[in-house]
């Protein structure tokens, strides 16, 4: 795994802002919509109709950027790196003076990044890295993640088979979480306590095709598997779904919080659902974009340091906490707001979970 160079980040909103020259207003969930007065900034969703984005991330991103006086712009590449080319001109022709991408492809998005670097457009890499070094890089810290993850299955699970259900090829943080497993369980694989009987990424980390890859692990092992490391919730529950198909219930990991996920950590279903709070990262990404309207200096945003990346790059970043959600500390996302109780606790015996007595 590569060296990171990152100082730790205790606060995760710690983003100091200057405001833009004159006010603003935001305009509504991503529809391209035209540019106001103020700093314009433009946001490119790589897929929109992930849950997360509209639920959490967007309305922190948005009420950030008001409250420093900008106006906020976007658009969807659902899912299509081509389309993602294609909104970034788009934002900037609408008069975006800073823009933030959550890249559909890290690789192909970088013509579009260079370029708007180029013309003096800040870019901040939103979740997933951009192999830039004029980047400003915003995202939870995804080794972590994964160390969180590969935690929790290791204690219960020191020996046995494994499969590693990885995210999209394309997205250097499935890579990132699976360096993440790798510190934890890689001397067990390396004496043969473990033995991964399945690995793959799954294309744009869609959980029916985690579902099918499942399927087919469990086949090949003739249902021989004692735990699964799923890179996050969606594909989790794909995973889950092709256990319960077979009458099974293994340890399996997750990430993001999602609302199912955490039920199923509630019903015993899943392990751990490393929760990453996108409020904190998208008023942390609204925040700095506004910063970047007063001062296009990436290295100039409070609370940065150097990130190495895979290809040798250093970029800025700002990377933040996450915190691992198991059945026993349920109720520290109820008590922030992220789900309510009768969501967290449909169908879950009484008496049997802390945060639902």
């Amino acid at each position: 795994m590569h060296i990171r160079k990152l100082a730790a980040l205790a606060g995760a909103a710690a983003v100091l802002v200057g405001a833009c020259s004159t006010g603003g207003t935001a305009t509504t969930a991503p529809s391209g919509g035209a540019a106001g007065g103020g700093c314009t900034i433009g946001f490119s969703w790589n897929n929109y109709q992930e849950e997360r984005w509209a639920k959490w991330d967007e309305p922190a991103v948005k009420a950030a950027i008001q409250a420093g006086g900008g106006t906020y712009i976007s658009n969807d590449a659902k899912s299509s790196a081509t389309t993602q080319a294609s909104n970034v001109e788009n934002l900037i022709s609408q008069g975006a003076k800073v823009l933030v991408i959550l890249a559909q492809d890290d690789v192909a998005i970088l013509p579009s990044v260079q370029k708007a670097i180029s013309e003096g457009i800040p870019v901040i890499a939103y979740d997933r890295l951009i192999e830039d070094p004029g980047v400003l890089y915003l995202t939870f810290d995804n080794v972590e993640v994964g160390r969180m993850q590969a935690r929790e299955i290791f204690k219960l699970v020191p020996k046995g088979n494994y499969v590693i259900i990885k995210g999209n090829e394309a997205d250097n943080n499935a890579r990132f979480l699976r360096g993440g497993y790798e510190e934890i369980i890689g001397a067990a694989v390396k004496s043969g306590d473990i033995k991964i009987v399945g690995e793959t990424f799954t294309d744009g980390w869609k959980p029916d095709i985690a579902q099918q890859h499942m399927e087919g692990f469990l086949t090949a092992a003739n249902n021989d598997v004692q735990a699964t490391l799923s890179e996050n919730d969606g594909m989790a529950g794909g995973v889950i779904a092709a256990l319960d198909a077979q009458g099974m219930t293994i340890p399996v990991s997750g990430q993001d919080g999602d609302q199912h996920a955490l039920n199923n950590v509630a019903l015993g279903k899943q392990t751990v659902s490393v929760w990453k709070d996108a409020r904190v990262l998208g008023k942390t990404a609204g925040e700095a974009a506004i910063a970047l309207c007063k001062d296009k200096d990436v290295k100039k945003v409070a609370g940065t340091a150097p990130f190495t990346t895979p290809k040798n790059n250093t970029v800025t970043s700002v990377l933040l906490k996450p915190i691992p959600v198991l059945k026993d500390n349920l109720n520290v996302v109820v008590d922030a707001g992220w789900i309510t109780k009768d969501a967290l606790c449909k169908d879950v015996k009484a008496g049997s979970v802390p945060a639902c007595s």
